[in-house]
């Protein structure tokens, strides 16, 4: 193995780390609800089925006809209760209303108090991306010193591929900035 591909392997190694460190802090941006009714915030509830917990998007439908409604079709009848209890227990904070056939979630309006609220869980959420993509970047300097400490490179490839690692992780910095400056927009939007 040349010089090149040790070091393009820990940097595809990490770039592929930290793509994956983004779609999650994506998918936990996307959890916070924004006033609108998304299927998104629901989907992954632990529903108690059959003494087995599984992800609600697995025993019923979920339509959202209006912007502030959502409905939930349960595929089986008996599985309403359970549904309706890990929603009551959920941090959504809304109430159920259901009518034997299906569940019906009316999403108010968000205070601004709520809002404000909400900007902050994102920002405490974005940092955790960031703090997961520096700690990628550490862990690829660390297998890139070794790398350099047991001669397989070079030191003037080290600082190469370190400069490298860098513009690495501002990219992705940048792009969960971008996401946070996004979602911060559609939660302060009335």
């Amino acid at each position: 193995m040349d010089d090149e591909s040790f070091v393009e392997a820990v940097l595809d190694d990490c770039r592929e780390k930290m793509v994956k460190a983004v779609s999650h802090t994506q998918a936990e941006f996307a959890s916070v609800r924004t006033g609108r009714a998304s299927p998104v915030l629901v989907e992954k509830l632990r529903i108690e089925y059959y003494g087995a917990e599984v992800p609600l998007q697995q025993v019923a439908g979920i339509q959202v006809p209006e912007a502030r409604l959502m409905v939930i079709t349960p595929y089986d009848k008996s599985s309403l209760k359970a549904i309706e209890k890990a929603i009551q227990q959920s941090d959504l904070g809304i109430n159920p209303s259901n009518d034997g056939i299906v569940i019906r979630l009316v999403f108010p309006t968000l205070t601004e108090q709520r809002r404000k609220e909400l900007v902050k869980v994102v920002h405490h959420k974005a940092e955790d991306g960031r703090v997961a993509i520096r700690n990628l970047r550490r862990s690829a300097r660390k297998d890139l010193e070794g790398l350099e400490k047991d001669g397989d490179i070079s030191t003037n490839e080290l600082e190469r591929a370190e400069k490298e690692l860098e513009k690495l992780t501002h990219e992705f910095i940048a792009e969960i900035d971008r996401l946070l400056e996004h979602k911060e927009k559609e939660l302060l939007s009335v």
